[in-house]
């Protein structure tokens, strides 16, 4: 167990060189821990930093828990995984009939999808005001983009439904079927539904980079995120959660074998499965203003890997490989950052410009080149890393951005071409 122990910690003191990483790991092995490190702040504000009991925001981390909940009623008997999602819905938020509950799961329903650059839901009407039917009717009532079954396409507009299908089923709230089905059985005092209002003791606040400053996150209305996210927790309850699904409480081995099923993309219910180290993992990650998250469950060989984050600076994904690889004896190269290629102001001008308006913009301050977000609010530093690839300076970004030529010969950027200020 030391030799992992100083493996993991030689690794993540070289990666806090790199990286201004705020938010706590957990690693365990047959019950054992590890390794257990918190790092930054929970507050700037205040100077309290995080500690191993910080709760977090878990972003799409969450959804497991909506997908086991939806697993409770159908052992019930109150709702049939392979019916329409309509039948269990209230008339005001009915689907398509050509949708099931098992497509919403699967994120194979179809469904248009919200979450793109176009549409005005982040930084716009996520800070509005909730109300369920308004924002069901305005981003989720269309008519599915593809057919349902055929293609995995991760949406969030499937939990969102799958949340409200708990609440219209079992004549609670989705905060209180969580609460009274999942977190007091199983001792998880310190997990809640953050609806945004709610003041929840130990929560670390969340941060991003606006130049070269911490700032708070941009606002947005938890409410949105019901289902899909919005579960605060602790790495101590989350450790409860995996020895739920290690010890197959709660649901029968039936429950259990729809649960962990590989549907399009690996994809289970809340849980991706992969095949490595001649094992088998279940995984999900979280992401979103000022949160990465990520779970990694090994069962057969009872490793439990948690990385919860109040700051957008780790990437949870490769830090997470580099445990598990460590863990399984695998040579791991020393964390690094991309390397900055030198380029005079004359050429960074070349990529800067509107290239979807109040949207995606790249402006030059100093210097220095911004991928500016919400109509000019947020300023995220880019640096060069090779001809048309740029990488975020404070953030371990996996896969540099690329601001490129299309056919046209115009300046492209997420696909979208520059506009002509003419």
């Amino acid at each position: 167990m030391q030799q992992y122990q100083r493996k993991l910690e030689a690794y993540m003191n070289q990666y806090m060189d790199l990286w201004d990483f705020y938010g706590v790991i957990l690693v365990t092995r047959k019950g054992e821990v590890l390794f257990e490190e918190a790092y930054g702040y929970a507050s700037i504000e205040f100077g309290i930093k995080n500690e191993m009991d910080t709760r977090f925001s878990l972003a799409s981390v969450s959804k497991q828990f909506t997908a086991f909940a939806i697993m409770l009623l159908h052992e019930k008997n109150m709702l049939d995984l392979d019916k329409p999602a309509k039948l269990y819905l209230p008339a005001a938020l009915e689907t398509d009939e050509s949708i099931t509950i098992h497509h919403l799961l699967s994120h194979t329903s179809g469904l248009y999808n919200f979450t793109n650059f176009e549409n005005d839901f982040f930084a716009g009407y996520n800070r509005m005001d909730y109300s369920r039917d308004v924002f069901f009717q305005c981003y989720i009532n269309k008519q599915p983009t593809k057919l349902p079954g055929t293609i995995f396409d991760y949406n969030n507009s499937n939990y969102n439904l799958l949340a409200w299908i708990i609440e219209h089923v079992s004549g609670e709230t989705y905060r209180d079927f969580l609460r009274n089905h999942i977190f007091v059985p199983l001792d998880m005092l310190n997990s809640d539904v953050d609806d945004g209002c709610k003041t929840i003791k130990n929560k670390a606040s969340n941060y991003v980079h606006d130049f070269d400053e911490i700032i708070k996150s941009p606002y947005h209305n938890e409410k949105f995120s019901i289902g899909a996210g919005a579960i605060v927790s602790n790495c101590e309850d989350l450790y409860k959660w995996y020895s739920c699904l290690r010890d197959r409480k709660l649901l029968s081995e039936k429950g259990y074998a729809r649960f962990f099923r590989e549907n399009l993309n690996k994809y289970c219910y809340g849980l991706e499965h992969q095949r490595c180290y001649d094992t088998g993992s279940y995984s999900h990650g979280g992401d979103h203003l000022g949160i990465c998250t990520f779970a990694q469950y090994f069962f057969d060989e009872d490793v439990c890997i948690l990385l919860l984050s109040n700051n957008e600076a780790i990437n949870q994904y490769r830090l997470g490989k580099a445990i598990a690889d460590i863990l399984h004896d695998v040579e791991v190269d020393a964390p690094t950052k991309h390397e900055e290629l030198p380029l005079d102001e004359r050429k960074l001008q070349a990529y800067c410009g509107t290239y979807l308006k109040d949207k995606i913009k790249v402006e030059l301050h100093g210097g220095k080149l911004y991928f500016t977000r919400f109509t000019g609010n947020l300023h995220i530093e880019i640096y060069p890393v090779s001809e048309g690839k740029f990488a975020r300076r404070f953030s371990d970004q996996m896969t540099p951005y690329s601001i490129v030529e299309n056919e046209n010969g115009n300046m492209s950027f997420f696909g979208y071409e520059k506009a002509n200020m003419k």
